[in-house]
């Protein structure tokens, strides 16, 4: 199955409470690095920064199965990210540079290819409401969303901050599958600052379902993800891990594990299952180029 994904190319440095630093390509890199290491043909819609070009060349040369024809490369830095993670809390995100919105008229194009689309906002900017509405209603594929930076504030070479987006449902209607990490939803149910509850994950789930959602997944951490569809939820846990050497793209190793069992025809607890167990192995290496390698050796093993 070929598979359409759209995200922005980041470069990441990463800082740690205990002062280790990792530097490094990052963003939807990640879901393609999962989706080509299982042999998916993945088209990537993407704008990359001219600085960023010879690195990111040199780190998919050897993937076979991505096609970089919308890769399109844009003057300037790249979208470039500090981020530091606590010791307890949430990570701290600054944004130093992006790259502009991208246009939706390739992606449209190549729509009748895809047997399922993914979206990552992965910086914000990646692509206007607008455009993505007449991207959703030229698709006749599933399609999977991961809001993740759309509800963070946008201002340059700043912490970023959760905010309310009364929007969210403009993004969402009409997709197939909602992917968000609990503050995400708290953001989206207005209360960015409030400890969510059983009771707001329900609600939410029952307002996506309105939108003609059929599935929203919920990551959780080191605790697991919650799935919802209409009339039944379940929370999966995490499976144990011994080692834990970077945490950074769970979520995205998540989704591209869980959409490959999707496009199968899995249901959407097992796709969570499975999404879930290749994430938490994953945290066992750094970086993309592991990430890919972890990938391809665990599809060879199957």
């Amino acid at each position: 199955m070929n598979f359409g994904l759209i995200g922005t190319i980041t470069h990441d440095e990463i800082t740690f409470e205990h002062g280790q630093r990792i530097n490094g390509l990052g963003g939807v890199l990640y879901q393609a690095a999962v989706l080509s290491g299982f042999g998916e043909k993945v088209f990537l819609f993407t704008h990359l920064g001219e600085e960023l070009v010879e690195e990111v060349d040199e780190l998919i040369k050897g993937w076979s199965f991505l096609n970089k024809e919308g890769i399109r490369h844009v003057p300037g830095p790249g979208n470039r990210v500090h981020l530091h993670y606590p010791e307890k809390g949430e990570r701290v995100e600054v944004l130093k540079s992006v790259v502009p919105t991208l246009n939706p008229r390739s992606i449209i194009e190549n729509l009748p290819e895809f047997g399922l689309l993914v979206l990552v906002i992965n910086s914000g900017f990646d692509i206007k409401l607008s455009d993505w509405r007449n991207i959703v209603r030229s698709a006749t594929c599933p399609i999977w969303m991961d809001v993740h930076s759309l509800l963070l504030s946008r201002e340059l070479n700043v912490p970023r901050k959760y905010l309310p987006l009364g929007e969210w449902k403009e993004w969402t209607e009409g997709i197939d599958f909602l992917q968000a990490n609990v503050k995400e939803m708290a953001s989206m149910l207005g209360f960015p600052d409030k400890i969510s509850s059983e009771d707001d994950f329900s609600r939410f789930g029952e307002m996506a379902f309105d939108l003609g959602v059929k599935a929203v997944f919920l990551t959780l951490g080191k605790e697991g993800v919650f799935v919802m569809k209409p009339g039944k939820s379940l929370k999966i846990s995490a499976p144990q891990t011994e080692t834990v050497v970077d945490t950074t793209g769970c979520g995205d190793v998540l989704c591209g594990g869980a959409v490959v069992k999707l496009a199968s025809g899995e249901n959407a607890f097992n796709a969570a299952q499975f999404g879930l167990e290749l994430a938490t192995k994953a945290v066992e290496v750094k970086g993309i180029d592991e990430t890919f390698t972890f990938v391809s050796e665990y599809r060879k093993a199957e």
